[in-house]
């Protein structure tokens, strides 16, 4: 193939998990519940447009939510417009009795199903995004200014519940250094919806008031605004690694009727990130008479449980648990807490035996009960407990001798007696729960090479219904083929390692190829997941492999998924995370047994933390890559994000931070390297870009520099110019060709994108 149809080809796979659908059918169920969760229907996307497809667990059947075509010429005939069966212009539909609403050609129709007629509806739209709608659909809560409103959606009447907000000192918002406005305003919204959690009777809302009013103010200059006008100042609350303020939370309870404010009688949460609430790291009883929440020190090595009286404000402690190191309630940063408050009891996730595992705690008394579980395997997530079986269901990674980081879904009596695996073929599962989670889930169970297959099972593990076989036909026609998982050796030569290979396209085993490490570090998420289509990997790894190069992803010590041991590997150590001598170890390995690697032109690719890593790969082991492309790159910890640099660095290690700087060891750049930085990036801002630049330039290196007018963080509004620019710098660095003048067209920023890339 040419270099142009590379490109082309790159540019499809680079659409991939920017646009869903037009290459795999089939391979992403979600469930959409009705019936209180006894039935549920789902789109499936595969290209043109979407098929709609309704499950009934119960009766073990899936069809067809409607007659696509005769659906169609209904709404033709209606509209008098032309509808293709194949392209039904909705995305979303209600299932109302026996007919469907739906929005469809700017206006809402409402169609019989008996005799698919389409009519114009009396449709009640769906409540604004950034409302958080009550469990019983009667009332919806949202931001105004700095206070929480709600509304009664029978019949508009709003209220305010607070009214002493301020500045910096408001109800339901999460910190400003991940409040993500830049993006926020690109897609038109002011801000997220509020941080908040309804009560199960929908008479109260558990929430919290936001503290910045200390925290260190930085800002972005908007050089271009979109009224073309002169440049912007937009100033940020954010915090840096050893500050003294950070963002708090208050908790507070307000009943929606009486309007009356419970303060939590504690003192105020620190919220480094994420919104206690949003993260779920607090939560109502499930009768609504507590609400519980996790509480830890700024050295993380304490993690406590504690009750909230709804009533009182009043507090108390539940359970404790310290460490030497950070104490987890989850070694994913991003994923709920592994914590369930039973009616007498907590199930409480803790490494303490070197794994993470099931513990009981009397909630009484705080008194440990037993061990739920145990082995050289940790919970990923609680499923479901039946209590009065006296049985709960999980994931749990480490069970498939193959692959320790698949995931199987289990079950074992609460006295620690009777484990199972409730599935046992060796695949990795991912399971979705319907509204009331008792009667069946959703699986999908794929591997890095085998398509997923989506079926509902009871908790025996029993097929109810199959859902989806993903279809890969249009996939495989990009010439892309199904990437190797590999284990090896880590730097260290004993401890296994694991991640995927792709090859090129049009793979010749007698040719020898170069080689880009599409990285990301860790320490708070993996960067290769264990099922089909990775994730973030596929976004890059693919594309890069259709360019003609052999690519490499893969998590060393330090990332989650494993241990503790594994995980602390990056204790206090961040610049190290997924331990870059790991990936060189890999490349030593892997090219040991596979002579078409080339050694001679290794690349490294890597965005955010990645980005990061990228620059650190080429200052430590520049004998191993010769080219790097970092992108929106966190180079410098000691002026970046306290809550990520001290959960993983230490709270107070000022030593640690600055070995978490490429900035002091610029001198040592000898590769060719792409930088490039939004200029509008309130994550990670672009002066960590800027100040490496900075200490490269007064080290006399060469290297390119591309700063984005108007990006935030993902660089989502210009993805495909970025990702062109990056591919040209290695095809140029890594295989001497001068790149083709071919641009891939744009990807517009719309709601499918967005989901998909942040779901």
């Amino acid at each position: 193939m040419s270099t142009t149809q590379n490109y082309q080809a790159a540019e499809q796979l680079l659409r991939r998990p920017a646009r869903p659908g037009e290459l795999v059918v089939g391979d992403k169920v979600r469930p959409q519940w009705i019936d209180g969760g006894a039935r549920f229907w789902y789109a499936v996307s595969h290209g043109d447009g979407k098929r709609f497809v309704l499950a009934d667990p119960a009766a073990g059947t899936r069809e067809p939510a409607f007659d696509h075509a005769r659906l169609a010429a209904a709404l033709a005939a209606a509209s008098g417009q032309q509808v293709d069966p194949e392209a039904l212009p909705f995305m979303g539909i209600e299932l109302a009795g026996n007919a469907v609403e739906f929005y469809a050609l700017g206006e809402y129709w409402r169609c019989d199903l008996d005799d698919f007629v389409c009519e114009r509806a009396e449709f009640t739209p769906p409540g604004s995004p950034l409302e958080v709608p009550s469990p019983d659909g009667k009332f919806a809560v949202s931001r105004r200014g700095h206070d929480l409103w709600a509304r009664s959606l029978a019949d508009g009447r709003e209220w305010a519940l607070t009214t002493d907000g301020e500045a910096d000192h408001q109800y339901g918002t999460g910190p400003d250094c991940t409040a993500n406005a830049t993006l926020l305003r690109k897609i038109g919204l002011p801000h997220l919806p509020p941080a908040v959690a309804w009560s199960p009777d929908s008479t109260k809302i558990l929430t919290h008031r936001t503290d910045e009013r200390a925290v260190r103010r930085t800002h972005l200059v908007e050089a271009r605004p979109a009224d073309g006008g002169a440049p912007v100042v937009h100033t940020q609350r954010y915090a840096y690694a050893g500050d003294e303020h950070m963002p708090l939370a208050e908790l507070v309870v307000l009943d929606v009727a009486a309007g009356t404010v419970v303060r939590a009688r504690a003192e105020p949460l620190l919220m480094p990130q994420m919104s206690p609430v949003t993260a779920k790291w607090a939560w109502w009883a499930p009768d609504g008479s507590a609400v519980h929440y996790l509480d830890r020190p700024r050295d993380l090595r304490t993690l406590t449980l504690h009750r909230l009286d709804p009533a009182t404000g009043e507090v108390t402690t539940v359970l404790s648990e310290s460490g030497d190191t950070r104490v987890e309630p989850n070694q994913w940063a991003f994923e709920p807490p592994i914590v369930r408050v039973l009616a007498d009891e907590v199930l409480w996730y803790s490494q303490r035996d070197g794994w993470g595992h099931l513990y009981r705690y009397d909630l009484r008394t705080g008194a440990l009960l037993g061990q739920v579980t145990s082995g050289p395997w940790a919970v990923r997530q609680i499923l479901r407990v039946d209590e009065a079986e006296r049985v709960v269901y999980f994931t749990a990674s480490g069970l498939v001798e193959e692959d320790p980081y698949r995931r199987t879904v289990c079950r074992a009596a609460l006295d620690g007696s009777g484990f199972a695996k409730v599935t046992d073929d060796g695949l990795d599962h991912v399971v979705t729960l319907p509204a009331d989670g008792r009667t069946y889930f959703i699986d999908s169970a794929s591997t890095v090479d085998t398509p997923p297959v989506t079926c509902v099972r009871d908790w025996a593990g029993r097929v109810l219904v199959e859902l989806e076989r993903a279809d890969i036909t249009k996939l495989t026609a990009t010439g892309w083929t199904a990437p190797e998982r590999f284990r090896v050796k880590a730097a260290d030569g004993v401890t296994d390692i694991y991640g995927v290979l792709y090859r090129p396209h049009g793979f010749d085993p007698y040719r020898q190829y170069p080689v880009v490490d599409n990285l990301y570090p860790g320490p708070q998420v993996n960067r290769v997941a264990p099922c089909f289509d990775p994730g973030g990997t596929g976004l890059d790894a693919e594309p890069l492999a259709a360019l003609g190069f052999v690519v490499v992803a893969l998590d060393g010590r330090g990332t989650p998924g494993r241990g503790k041991a594994f995980h602390d590997a990056s204790y206090g150590r961040l610049a190290d995370a997924g331990c870059l001598a790991d990936h060189a170890a890999a490349l030593r390995q892997l090219a040991g047994t596979r002579p078409w690697m080339d050694l001679g032109r290794v690349g490294v690719f890597g965005h955010s933390g990645g980005g990061f890593a990228a620059a650190r790969a080429m200052l430590d082991f520049p004998e191993v890559y010769k080219a790097g492309v970092a992108l929106s790159g966190s180079h410098d910890a000691r002026h970046f994000n306290l809550g990520f640099v001290e959960s993983y660095d230490g709270a107070d290690n000022p030593e640690a931070w600055a070995r978490t700087s490429n900035v002091d060891l610029a001198d040592r750049l000898a590769g060719k390297l792409l930088l490039v930085h939004g200029a509008m990036d309130d994550q990670v801002h672009p002066d960590q870009t800027l100040r490496f630049a900075d200490r490269l330039i007064a080290a006399d290196k060469d290297f390119e520099l591309l700063i984005v007018p108007g990006a935030e963080h993902t660089l989502l509004d210009c993805l495909a110019y970025v990702r062109k620019r990056a591919w040209d710098f290695l095809v140029r660095e890594l295989m001497g060709t001068r790149p083709p003048a071919y641009r891939p067209a744009a990807i517009a920023l719309g709601p499918e994108l967005l989901g998909e890339l942040f779901s």
